[in-house]
């Protein structure tokens, strides 16, 4: 065979290589199922890693998909049919006191306080709790952490659900908005962008924060079984570094910034309600600084699941927390 034939040969070769090589760093990316309890902008930071490359850079691909309530998240969970469910950590509780083995361990934090503000029918500048005595609110799904968190801010300010306050909780979380503008109730608790969207219609008004009322909760979690996290360590600890870098994202961009971030997740919301209601959300402090999930909060949370008369005993941190990814991300 001539020198020429052997080069040629070797070219070939070395260009085959190189294009299997590149086909296989484009199949690198772990396929991680996730479930989110609602798609709101609330959830900001897991669209900034998402749309920002954070996940492609810790090699996992997202296949995101929407439960429409945390019961219906925990329960792709635990029949394997999502990786990782997004959703409040009281499933996760509600769980774990079933006595099941493999439970649904929570192993990072996004959100802080409650996601929701309370929309009425006129605007109410010198909004004050006691407004709400003998009225009409869609309040959510019993046993969710919205209503519970709802009631406990009632209850805070001398109002009692279902005396002094009716708080319907037959209304399905994703209609609650439709019920509203239909006419039913006085008031609507409203994730965004559906609350400002109806506030830019004209067809409600932002009276109040639930959030900014009721303190500190640790309302939205990432949570996997335990026999998931512990045979895949190195991918939750990944995925754990991709959230980390999207909430330093949003401590540091402005709302301008965060929203072109996350517009690809919301292709049907201008750029001006996004940046609206992101800005409404890091005013209030709504997303937590980093993924650890801290005990004194953990137990705030389950204060206000008695007092929802939804929580019969209480949930031990130390086995339903891992903190172990989170840590490590953080540093």
């Amino acid at each position: 065979m001539s020198k020429m034939k052997y080069f040629i040969l070797a070219l070939v070769l070395v260009l085959a290589i190189s294009f299997v090589g590149s086909g296989c760093s484009k199949q690198q990316g772990q396929k991680v199922r996730l479930i989110e309890v609602t798609h709101s902008i609330f959830y900001a930071p897991q669209y900034v890693a998402i749309y920002e490359g954070y996940f492609e850079e810790e090699g996992i691909e997202i296949e995101l998909t929407t439960g429409e309530g945390a019961d219906k998240v925990m329960t792709a969970v635990l029949a394997d049919q999502a990786d990782i469910g997004f959703m409040g950590p009281e499933a996760a509780i509600y769980v774990y006191n079933e006595g099941r083995d493999d439970y649904a361990q929570v192993f990072a934090q996004l959100t802080q306080t409650d996601g929701s503000f309370l929309v009425g029918r006129q605007e109410e500048p010198d909004f004050k709790w006691e407004n709400l005595r003998g009225k009409t609110i869609i309040g959510g799904r019993k046993g969710g952490v919205p209503l519970m968190t709802l009631e406990y801010v009632l209850k805070k300010h001398g109002l009692t659900p279902g005396v002094d306050v009716e708080v319907l909780t037959n209304v399905q979380f994703a209609l609650m908005a439709g019920a509203f503008t239909g006419g039913t109730g006085d008031y609507v608790t409203l994730f965004e962008p559906v609350a400002s969207t109806l506030e830019n219609e004209g067809s409600g008004h932002v009276v109040a924060s639930v959030g900014v009322a009721a303190g500190n909760v640790p309302y939205t979690v990432y949570a996997a079984k335990k026999s998931f996290v512990e045979k895949n360590k190195d991918l939750i600890q990944r995925f754990t570094n991709a959230i980390y870098k999207g909430q330093q994202f949003v401590k540091e961009k402005s709302p301008e910034e965060i929203a072109k971030a996350i517009q690809p997740a919301f292709p049907d919301s201008d750029l001006d309600l996004l940046t609206q209601v992101v800005k409404r959300y890091k005013d209030q402090d709504s997303w937590a600084a980093d993924p650890i999930l801290n005990e004194e909060d953990f137990n705030h949370l389950q204060d206000i699941m008695e007092m929802a008369g939804e929580l019969d005993k209480r949930a031990p941190y130390d086995e339903l927390i891992n903190n172990e990814f989170a840590e490590k991300a953080t540093k």
